[in-house]
């Protein structure tokens, strides 16, 4: 029944249901068909924000859906909070700093690394995408040629939006068409890549187009100013999740009208965090916790059941070619960082069903550029029980980029700008310093008590601190992660390689007229600010 309250969340309130039980035929019935795989992945769209997780001002009916015939995660997390990194992950099943170039935004894929999806249609699937894939950055095959890392792209039809800001693909339509193309006699893996919620949003289109009112939104985080502005900018973002959810349903329907809803995977996530100061591309609770629904209504008993195992997006490659049964040391990828987790699909179990899935681990290096030399932002962290524990390598370093150069790892939006002139005009300067001030080298959140992550406890509990440390370090050891191994400078040497943005800081510093198409122009400081 409904009730389960969500885990630092305290004012929202889990939708769940219970019942069924395993048939006799699942082990026998997974042998004789692989199911199809159906990945849709929103962009930038942060957990708790999902109906299913009891959040009133956003409606995601085609996701509530997935996860009451299916099951809903609590604990899912990119290690990478950022699209290509993110994206990465998934592809390979390792983690970003395993990645070389790839743990990068904006890189040149490394062609060593096999991808899952290459593998699943080496084994008879057939592979699709619509929408945004892998990137941005650029792969490559050994001939120089583009290397299409998620199969056929099906993008032909196209509707008309909502908004001018919303993507004009029809991803159902698109969905349709792989459907119609696909042969009969092969299992498929489509890829639903939406790009909304990214930025840009039409401002004030959550309010005008949906009857909301300002005041339903229940959730302000204490780093951003709570007024009009703030709340109209997070309908905004509501409304373009919603749009993700309404194509979601149309496939979902079409599932259904062509008999293949039964034998298919359909897992609903997203690829990383709200694009909003402190949130996309850092390394806080709500920048790598995703929403997170499966359902595979032949293979899944007790839909309906909730799941708090900690689940990494580097899990993912691992499960599909355990679905898709494929020996993954046969696979021809590199060794993988995450595992399969089938055993919670199959099991009957709600709550913690693998205890030794208590932890990820999360960590960036360099993501949209504004800093000298292309410089990143090095973190590395660790989230298990109640805590976050994170390690910032260059703390000297400006987190979101410089502010001469507009902050430049922070999206150009409403809340960015309201954070930046509380500060200017001398209203509020904590929000200023929350957002995009300097850090020190160690944090430590209880995100049970504090999701929003906005108290540093690392003076409170250095124990904690050094526990979760250790720990951090001797698995980042044990996976060549070249940061423990005083190498972590190979990250900054790495091109970022949009030649229309690359040396941004020194082009911009010399008097280019160089564009950043991602921030607002008022975003760049017209004075140099210290570390306040």
């Amino acid at each position: 029944m409904f009730g389960k309250r969500v885990p630092g969340y305290p004012h929202l309130v889990l939708l769940s249901v219970f019942f069924g039980s395993i048939t006799a035929s699942f082990v026998t019935t997974l042998a004789e068909e692989r199911p199809n795989i159906l990945f849709c992945l929103a962009d930038d769209w942060s957990y708790p924000h999902a109906s299913a997780y009891g959040c009133p001002w956003i409606q995601t009916p085609g996701f509530d859906r997935v996860a009451k015939e299916g099951i809903l995660f609590t604990r899912a997390y990119t290690p990478n909070a950022k699209c290509a990194p993110s994206r990465s992950i998934i592809l390979t099943g390792r983690n970003s700093w395993q990645l070389k170039e790839a743990c990068n935004h904006n890189c040149e894929f490394p062609l060593e690394f096999k991808v899952v999806t290459e593998v699943l249609e080496e084994h008879g699937y057939f592979v699709g995408k619509t929408g945004k894939g892998w990137g941005p950055g650029r792969a490559r095959d050994p001939n120089g040629q583009p290397r299409p890392l998620l199969g056929k792209s099906f993008d032909k039809h196209t509707t008309t939006p909502p908004t001018p800001t919303i993507s004009r693909n029809d991803y159902a339509a698109n969905f349709a068409e792989f459907l119609k193309e696909k042969p009969q006699d092969r299992p498929w893996f489509f890829w639903y890549g939406s790009t909304e919620p990214h930025r840009a949003y039409q401002f004030q289109s959550g309010l005008n187009l949906t009857g909301k009112k300002l005041s339903d939104v229940n959730w302000i985080p204490p780093y951003w100013p709570d007024n009009d502005i703030v709340r109209t900018d997070l309908l905004d973002y509501a409304f373009e999740v919603e749009h993700f959810d309404r194509h979601l349903q149309k496939m979902l329907e079409l599932l259904e009208q062509t008999g293949e809803l039964e034998n298919t995977v359909v897992i609903v996530t997203s690829d990383n965090g709200m694009p909003f100061p402190r949130v996309k591309g850092q390394c806080y609770e709500l920048s790598n916790h995703m929403p997170l629904a499966i359902m595979w209504k032949k293979g899944i008993p007790h839909p309906g059941r909730v799941v708090d195992d900690f689940i990494s997006f580097a899990d993912f490659a691992p499960t599909f070619l355990e679905l898709a049964g494929i020996n993954a040391a046969q696979s021809g990828m590199a060794a993988f960082a995450g595992r399969s987790f089938l055993d919670i699909l199959k099991s009957e179990r709600v709550g913690q069903v693998d205890p030794s899935r208590s932890f990820v681990l999360v960590g960036k290096e360099r993501h949209d550029v504004g800093r000298p030399h292309d410089w990143g932002y090095p973190i590395r962290g660790i989230r298990e029980g109640q805590w976050l524990y994170l390690r910032n390598y260059e703390p000297s370093r400006w987190p979101a980029g410089n502010p001469e150069t507009g902050y430049l790892n922070c999206d150009g939006s409403p809340t960015k700008t309201e954070v930046l002139h509380a500060r200017r005009e001398n209203r509020n300067t904590a929000y200023w310093k929350a957002c995009f001030g300097k850090r020190p080298p160690e944090e430590l959140y209880n995100v049970v008590e504090d999701p929003e992550c906005s108290r540093n406890l690392i003076k409170e509990y250095p124990e904690v601190a050094q526990r979760l440390s250790q720990k951090m370090t001797e698995i980042l050891r044990q996976e060549g992660d070249p940061r423990m191994f005083g190498q972590g400078d190979i990250f900054e040497k790495y091109p970022y390689i949009d030649p229309r943005t690359q040396n941004f800081y020194e082009r911009f510093m010399s008097g280019e007229e160089v564009r950043a198409g991602w921030v607002n122009p008022d975003d760049f400081e017209p004075v140099p600010i210290s570390d306040e």
